[in-house]
C-alpha cells in the first residue's frame, strides 16, 4: 500500500452558500490505516478548522483541503478512533505536500483540541458499509 488520494477534491456549494461540500466522492488509500476510506458525494465539511485569528489563518488556512475532508469525515463517522483520525490527517497533508512546519501544529491542535468536535452528536449516516445483504 502507499498512501495517496485515489480521486480529486470535488467542492460544491453547500446550503449556507459557502464551497464545503463534495460534488464526487473522494477517495484516500492510507497506509498509517491500512485502508481506503471513501468520503460519500454530498458530505458537507468546514475544511480545515483554524481560527479567524489574522496570523493563524494566514499562516493554516486553507491547506491540505482534501485531507482536511477525510478527517471531517473519520471524525463524523468515528469509524476509527481519534487518535488514529489525526494520524490519517497527518498522512494525508504529507501526501497533499503540505509543508512539515505546516503540518506539526496543524496536527498538534486536531490533538489538543479536537476532542471538542468529536464529543459532539452526530447525525445518523450511513453507508454501503454499515449494510448487510444476506
Amino acid at each position: 500500500m502507499t498512501a495517496r488520494f485515489l480521486t480529486d477534491l470535488h467542492l460544491g456549494y453547500s446550503a449556507d452558500g459557502e464551497r464545503k461540500r463534495l460534488d464526487a466522492p473522494l477517495e484516500y488509500e492510507s497506509d498509517v490505516a491500512k485502508r481506503i476510506f471513501v468520503v460519500p458525494a454530498g458530505f458537507e465539511t468546514d475544511l480545515a478548522s483554524v481560527p479567524r485569528l489574522p496570523l493563524a489563518y494566514m499562516l493554516f488556512g486553507g491547506v491540505g483541503d482534501a485531507a482536511a475532508v477525510v478527517h471531517d469525515y473519520l471524525y463524523t463517522t468515528q469509524k476509527v478512533s481519534r487518535k488514529m483520525a489525526d494520524n490519517v490527517l497527518a498522512e494525508a497533508m504529507k501526501v497533499s505536500g503540505v509543508a512539515g512546519w505546516r503540518r506539526g501544529p496543524m496536527w498538534f491542535g486536531v490533538r489538543m483540541f479536537g476532542w471538542l468536535h468529536w464529543k459532539k452528536p452526530k447525525p445518523l449516516q450511513l453507508d454501503s458499509e454499515d449494510f448487510y445483504v444476506g
